[in-house]
């Protein structure tokens, strides 16, 4: 789906992180007569604008054991010339089938726009034709992409603005392409400004999904940046509706545990009991072991209870501390009826 505008002007050079390109977008000193041949084939194509013979060019070629990058030769063209012949690839690509059909070719046209002076919007709308056949780019594609992005956003051009630039070479942002970008900037450890387009998505037309907050409390999670952590599922199940992965609870349990803030975890959980969402077994499990590792007795028995209530018991080391740790403050009624549960439960 396209709109007419114009493309958006704008410089961005990227630094040339070297040790971190794929072969295929490293480009030898000396070109071998094989890929002159394979480039020539590839203008051709262009020129004649029999743009969806190219995947299959390159997979008979077999450049993808090449160093050489193919598409080099659009470099020679204005920056207008060289996006109107990639947007013409790309449109003549979607109907290939398999959809990962023309994967080499986007991989090439991905290296070969992210390594230009102005990478984006054009990198975003190939990233996103990617993803939508199904694929995943190279995993180099985060820094680069992150690289591309953070120098855009220098220049004072906010969330929402750099992505509504694909309208302006008739393409639209997304979800899945927003939640790429996410996922990039977490991975190049640059947390905040994952937050910034995790917030400015929607003014671009993309709502977060469950996958972009995932990303950035996981990110959180791995940083020990547990209150942040706790703010933004709050945000996600009360204010947005949407319900976290398992994957994603068991994280910040796993974290609040790490940090001894355990009280917190059994707050979250509470939380998502209340509005709905049913707590498994490992994120239970996990609260319980930290109140025990902290000495919070109580607040074990009392998990270990709201835990059998969900029809899940806990592992017998954990069930015999339980009932041992309340004894050991004098808590015989609370032991007695945890360890009456669990009797019940296991018959």
């Amino acid at each position: 789906m396209r709109s007419e505008m114009s493309v958006a002007p704008g410089s961005t050079k990227l630094p040339k992180f070297s040790s971190f390109l794929l072969p295929l977008n490293r480009v030898c000193s000396i070109s071998s007569p094989a890929f002159h041949a394979v480039e020539e084939t590839i203008r051709a194509a262009v020129e004649s604008k029999n743009y969806e013979q190219i995947p299959d060019l390159l997979i008979l070629s077999k450049q993808s054991s090449q160093r050489n990058n193919p598409f080099l030769f659009l470099s020679n063209f204005s920056q207008i010339r060289r996006t109107q012949i990639i947007d013409d690839m790309l449109q003549a690509f979607l109907p290939l089938r398999p959809r990962s059909r023309p994967l080499i070719a986007y991989s090439y046209l991905l290296s070969h726009t992210l390594q230009a002076p102005s990478p984006l919007p054009l990198s975003l709308a190939i990233l996103q034709c990617i993803l939508r056949s199904g694929s995943r780019p190279a995993l180099q594609t985060h820094l680069f992409l992150s690289s591309a992005w953070l120098h855009r956003r220098r220049q004072s051009h906010s969330v929402s603005n750099i992505l509504l630039e694909m309208k302006s070479i008739r393409y639209f942002p997304d979800s899945t392409t927003c939640n790429y970008i996410i996922s990039s900037l977490c991975g190049v450890d640059q947390l905040p400004e994952a937050v910034k387009v995790l917030k400015g998505m929607a003014a671009a037309g993309c709502i977060p999904d469950v996958e972009s907050y995932g990303t950035v409390i996981a990110a959180m999670c791995s940083g020990r940046k547990t209150a942040d952590a706790v703010d933004m599922v709050k945000q996600m199940v009360v204010k947005v509706g949407l319900v976290p992965s398992q994957g994603t609870v068991v994280k910040m349990v796993a974290a609040l545990r790490a940090n001894r803030e355990i009280r917190q975890a059994v707050e979250v959980i509470d939380l998502l009991e209340r509005e709905g969402y049913s707590v498994e077994f490992e994120s239970y499990e996990l609260t319980i072991e930290g109140c025990l590792e902290c000495r919070e007795f109580i607040l074990a028995g009392k998990m270990a209870i709201e835990m059998t209530d969900r029809g899940f018991i806990p592992y017998i080391k954990v069930r015999q501390k339980v009932v041992e740790g309340l004894a050991s403050i004098g808590e015989w009624k609370l032991a007695c009826a945890v360890r009456q549960r669990f009797a019940e439960l296991r018959s």
